[in-house]
């Protein structure tokens, strides 16, 4: 699977059936090249888009499923918030 195709789907938390938006970036391990974690950007102030606060950095190991439109994860928003 390409970044690509993971950008065009919509992530979704299985803790409260949120959508949590979609993949801008992988965070990537340097030795091994192994998904670290998907990086989803935090909801923007100013119409949706600009001056955004945080992203969601979500472990690659609570990606629980990978469907052909959505990606399915089992998270805490407030532990995979990350200030900007």
């Amino acid at each position: 699977m390409r970044l690509r195709e993971l950008q065009e789907k919509n992530v979704i938390n299985m803790k409260n059936c949120k959508c949590l938006g979609n993949v801008v970036d992988l965070d990537l391990d340097d030795k091994d090249g192994c998904i670290r974690a998907l990086i989803l950007p935090g909801p923007g102030h100013f119409f949706g888009i600009f001056c955004r606060e945080y992203e969601l950095f979500i472990p690659w190991c609570d990606v629980k499923k990978i469907g052909p439109e959505i990606i399915l994860v089992d998270v805490d928003e407030k532990e995979v918030t990350h200030k900007l």
